[in-house]
């Protein structure tokens, strides 16, 4: 499933060409990408054209894209293998194609923007703002304090000005779940999956099944700066892409891949200490670690 960095680097390939650009059509070729739009797609289509976007946000796994009126939003999650692309006005059908909207801005004139998904697990939807509740931004991309009602019980992500990390750190530690499962929590840090998260312990020598009220505050702070530090360079490289799901606006995939110690790497040598990369079963997915030098605590 996409993760921070890829959903970031769709929101800041889309925001230069609709950010000011004006919805002239919208096709809905599959409504199954409407899941969590539940009026359907007349009320989708009609409520969507004619209208101007005004800005392209993001909080943890969400993007949205603000409509003029500051009411409301285009918002959309990705699912498994949704791909928000840039195309040319004409361009023929990508494979997996769900929506196309035809926008027009006034510098780069008319271009569409495909919602592609495989799997359709991801959904695109019209939702209504509401103030955040600690009147900060409600996302990076936006100045204003709100976020669509979908988005609302999501929390912030690590690399958001207004992330309250002496907050996260004490809810950390009045847990006993594994530090593992902590992160992957949306609702006490967001955009955190399952490749970020160990990357992030594996940097910070933390067993993924370390118990959150196990970790000193010192610890949670040094894992803090681990997970920012894999975030922005994961970023700085496209993101993870394993295939052609995992894609910017145009189609180009990400290589942090190349650049993972832990996630992966079952059976290789931890690039750290020499010892074997581990896998264990971890909610239905996997934990990949270096029982060397991520002691258990």
């Amino acid at each position: 499933m996409p993760e921070l960095p890829e959903v970031e680097v769709v929101r800041a390939g889309l925001a230069p060409a609709v950010v000011g650009a004006r919805v002239s059509a919208v096709d809905v070729l599959d409504e199954r990408a409407l899941t969590r739009h539940p009026l359907g797609a007349g009320d989708f289509v009609g409520r969507l054209e004619g209208r101007s976007f005004t800005a392209a946000s993001r909080r943890g796994k969400f993007l949205w894209l603000a409509l003029e009126g500051d009411a409301d939003a285009m918002v959309a999650h990705l699912g498994m293998s949704g791909q928000m692309l840039l195309r040319e006005p004409d361009a023929a059908a990508e494979r997996h194609e769900r929506i196309r909207l035809h926008i027009e801005h006034p510098q780069h004139g008319r271009l569409a923007v495909v919602f592609a998904d495989q799997r359709t697990f991801g959904s695109l939807a019209l939702d209504e703002l509401v103030g955040t509740p600690d009147a900060a931004p409600g996302g990076l991309g936006t100045l204003l304090p709100l976020v669509p009602t979908q988005v609302a019980h999501i929390a912030r992500d690590a690399l958001d000005p207004a992330f309250d990390e002496s907050g996260f750190i004490a809810s950390v530690r009045r847990r006993a779940s594994a530090i593992k499962r902590i992160l992957l929590d949306q609702t006490l840090v967001s955009g955190i999956g399952n490749i970020y998260a160990d990357e992030s312990l594996w940097a910070a020598r933390i067993h993924p099944e370390t118990e959150g009220r196990a970790l000193s505050a010192r610890a949670l702070r040094g894992l803090l700066v681990e997970v920012r530090l894999v975030l922005d360079k994961a970023l700085a490289e496209g993101g993870t892409s394993f295939d052609a799901q995992y894609v910017n606006v145009n189609g180009q995939a990400g290589y942090f891949a190349h650049s993972l110690n832990a996630y992966g790497r079952e059976g290789q040598l931890c690039p750290r200490c020499g010892g074997p990369i581990r896998r264990a079963a971890f909610m239905n997915r996997s934990s990949h670690y270096c029982p060397r030098c991520q002691r258990k605590r």
